[in-house]
């Protein structure tokens, strides 16, 4: 019986003892460190105006540039070359309107008169004059868009904008590569994009 009570005493000892620990919490020294917060930020930079216009204003030449390769267009790799412009920037242009909206970012309604010209000359060329015109257009334009799109996507902290320039940075590869399935990408052309990267 004696060494029974003891236990009781000692189990009921040690039980106090717990709870008192467990009232007092954790001894300031082991509190948990800060966790840095996540680069967010609802702030616009210029930039990222900027390339909301941009993300516009490509869809507002390429989505008709697109349609022009269906009915301008003398192969086959020119016609899926356009029908995957036509898919990429309807999507793209969808959400550049609903984020320019929601960030309350005005953005263009018409393309640039240079972006205006092209159109222009693909609606009157026809034939292999067509493919290696709607190539050398669409590839330079696609190549220039893409260092902003990796410039914007590397730095900015606006959550939307960021997912934009993903999304972007997808379809803009996208194209690359079947513009230059076509086959008809010339040095010259890849020269014109590669004197647009900044130095």
């Amino acid at each position: 019986m004696a060494v029974i009570a003891t236990a009781a005493t000692w189990l009921s000892f040690q039980n106090s003892s717990a709870d008192e620990s467990a009232a007092a919490g954790p001894p300031a020294a082991e509190a948990a460190p800060a966790v840095p917060q996540a680069a967010h930020s609802d702030a616009v930079t210029p930039l990222d105006k900027a390339f909301l216009g941009k993300v516009r204003q490509a869809g507002l030449w390429e989505i008709p540039a697109g349609r022009l390769a269906q009915s301008n267009g003398s192969s086959e790799a020119i016609k899926r070359a356009g029908l995957h412009l036509l898919d990429g920037h309807s999507k793209l242009d969808q959400l550049v309107r609903e984020d320019s909206e929601a960030l309350h970012v005005p953005i263009p309604n018409e393309a640039t008169a240079e972006q205006q010209g092209w159109v222009d000359q693909l609606r009157n060329a026809r034939g292999s004059a067509f493919d290696q015109l709607f190539v050398d257009l669409l590839r330079s334009s696609h190549g220039k868009v893409f260092i902003t799109i990796g410039e914007v996507r590397a730095s900015t902290k606006n959550s939307l904008v960021r997912r934009l320039a993903t999304q972007a940075n997808n379809t803009v590869q996208d194209h690359m590569d079947v513009l230059e399935d076509t086959g008809l990408v010339t040095d010259a052309t890849l020269d014109d994009v590669a004197a647009s990267v900044p130095k």
